[in-house]
This record gives C-alpha cells, sequence and structure tokens, in this order.
C-alpha cells in the first residue's frame, strides 16, 4: 500500500519523464503542444491518459451537462468511427456512450486499456509510454481532421 505522498509524488514523477519524452514531438499540423494537458478547444471533449498501480489507459471522453446534446457528440463520433480506427490503426477500443466518472458525472467515453502495468514499479514505464505516445499522437491526428464536426 502506497501513502498519498508517494502517490502523488511517483505519478508526478512519471508524468514529468513522459512528458519529456513527448516534447520535442510536434501535433498533427506541425506545432508545439502540451501532450499531458491536451486542448481539444471544445470545453465538452477532453483527452485523458492514466495510469495506476494496475494498468494504464487512454481515452477521449465527451463530458456535457446536458444528457442530449452528449449522447448528440458520442453519436457523431460513432459516426467518425471509421475515421477513428483508420488513424489510431487499431479496432479494439472501447465506445460506452453512458458511464461515469470519478466525480459521479455522467460522461461518454471511447478508451484503450493496458492491463497488467504497474506506474509505480519503474521497470514498467517504458510499456506504459509506449503504449500512450502512439496513441496520443493518433489521437492528435484523428481529432485534427474531425474538430470541426464536434464543434459546441
Amino acid at each position: 500500500m502506497y501513502t498519498k505522498q508517494e502517490i502523488s509524488k511517483q505519478k508526478q514523477a512519471f508524468w514529468t519523464t513522459f512528458g519529456r519524452y513527448m516534447k520535442p514531438v510536434l501535433s498533427a499540423d506541425g506545432e508545439e503542444i502540451s501532450w499531458l494537458n491536451y486542448k481539444t478547444g471544445n470545453k465538452h471533449v477532453h483527452f485523458k491518459m492514466d495510469a495506476d498501480s494496475k494498468q494504464a489507459w487512454i481515452a477521449i471522453e465527451v463530458q456535457h451537462p446536458d444528457q442530449d446534446k452528449q449522447a448528440t457528440y458520442f453519436d457523431r463520433l460513432v459516426q467518425l468511427k471509421k475515421i477513428f480506427e483508420d488513424t489510431v490503426e487499431e479496432q479494439d477500443w472501447t465506445w460506452v456512450q453512458d458511464t461515469s466518472d470519478e466525480q459521479g458525472r455522467t460522461i461518454s467515453i471511447i478508451q484503450k486499456q493496458l492491463p497488467g502495468v504497474n506506474l509505480f514499479k519503474n521497470e514498467d514505464w517504458p510499456a506504459i509510454i509506449s503504449f500512450l505516445k502512439p496513441r496520443i499522437i493518433a489521437l492528435d491526428a484523428f481529432w485534427s481532421v474531425v474538430r470541426y464536426q464536434l464543434q459546441s
């Protein structure tokens, strides 16, 4: 069991390492980008990455206070699924229209998980980075193509 301070310190160390690793990588539009704090330009659509003692994951989350509008956003993403799969070069992402986040809010999520890795084992960091890096780059490339179809 880890203390809150140990968890915070290890997460900070990992994300600092990941951020340094990603810093030289330009966005699909050829611009410098903050990969750790990716801005979609749409306050209801977020790219999230995280890892814990059991897995790493990356996701597109749709969070809209109006459930009908959230459903519309998710439906648009479903319509763009072929472009998504072609861009990420994977077809095994999980698509869930209605689920809850850590705060209990209803969200829609498209995610991919890497089970069996532990953020608190430094020897797992290369696997976690190798999992997250190509996928966040692919999400950026996807977003570069479709962002205007998902305007607020």
